[in-house]
């Protein structure tokens, strides 16, 4: 099945098969939720809670309460 990843579909009135048309609409979604899954599990996003708690603990010790 041919794929046309990121384009905009220009369908015919009468398609053959629409079947076709949603799985590679699938396909497409899954691509994109892949990305996003190693996008997330990466070092550097996963470190994000731990250093935000560092800055903040930094800066409660540098303000004064008032």
């Amino acid at each position: 099945m041919a794929r046309h990843k990121d384009s905009s579909w220009s369908l015919p009135e009468q398609v053959v098969n629409w079947e076709q048309a949603g799985v590679a609409v699938l396909m497409d979604i899954r691509d994109e939720l892949k990305t996003l899954n190693r996008l997330l599990h990466c070092q550097n996003f996963i470190a994000i809670p731990r250093k935000l708690d560092r800055i903040d603990k930094r800066l409660a010790k540098k303000l004064p309460l008032r």
